[in-house]
């Protein structure tokens, strides 16, 4: 019992000594720096990603920062999608502005150096459907490498041109891959349907990137060689193309 040094007999004073010492696990305070260093580690890893990713991916990730929500993509709003250029009002073009679509594209396209080598590779024509824009191969391989869906440099540059235009408008965009009829070797099975199918699917992924809004493309078809633009000369190079259909207003997804 601790002795009685007050003053008054009736009052008791305790005093209660305490040992130092640390928390149990030094009050939790290294689970605060190792969080922090996680964190920096995978900011540090992500910079890294992106330094080595292609322009589509930069360009898709910084339009996620800038509208984080979406509303851009929401089909309605004043808004097209992820663009280069600053958002502007989604236009509606008509049966009988197609004509005045297909100059504005051709002036847009004059602005690729590389067009003038290309120029007879790039078709547009008024259809029954809409406007039709073909990106046709060369023996050598135009807008896409030999025999792969991966895009050329050129081709990944006409096809964000292409998505900034089109991702202006309140159509509904198709897009088709054709090739010719050389047979496809592979020991995997991998065949033209599958090519022409990757080609669409490749060109959708880097307009939908750089342009076009998420539900304006409105079918993604592969047709290996059904559909030759070329018939009497199936091993044409240019039966080997990404067709680009901009439907009429009002058109049937």
């Amino acid at each position: 019992m601790a002795e009685n040094t007050s003053p008054n007999p009736a009052l008791i004073v305790i005093v209660k000594k305490r040992k130092n010492g640390h928390g149990g696990h030094h009050g939790g305070a290294w689970k605060v720096a190792y969080a922090d260093f996680v964190t920096a580690l995978m900011a540090l890893f992500i910079v890294l990603w992106l330094v080595n990713t292609n322009q589509a991916v930069r360009d898709a990730v910084s339009g996620y920062f800038k509208d984080p929500r979406g509303y851009g993509k929401e089909k309605g709003t004043t808004m097209t999608g992820i663009t280069k250029e600053p958002p502007k009002p989604v236009v509606e073009v008509t049966k009988q502005d197609m004509n005045d679509l297909k100059k504005k594209i051709e002036e847009a396209m004059k602005r690729l150096p590389e067009l003038n080598k290309l120029k007879n590779q790039v078709e547009i024509t008024i259809t029954n459907e809409g406007l039709r824009i073909e990106l046709l191969e060369t023996d050598k391989g135009a807008f896409f490498e030999s025999g792969s869906p991966h895009p050329t440099r050129f081709g990944q540059e006409l096809m964000e041109l292409l998505a900034v235009e089109l991702g202006k408008l309140e159509n509904y965009v198709m897009i088709e891959g054709h090739t010719d009829s050389k047979p496809y070797v592979s020991p995997t099975g991998y065949s033209n349907w599958e090519l022409s199918a990757d080609r669409a699917n490749a060109a959708r992924r880097i307009m939908q990137a750089t342009g076009l809004r998420s539900e304006q493309v409105s079918e993604v078809r592969g047709y290996a060689d059904q559909q030759l633009r070329k018939p009497q000369d199936p091993a044409d190079p240019s039966n080997r193309r990404i067709s680009l259909i901009v439907k009429f207003l009002g058109a049937h997804r």
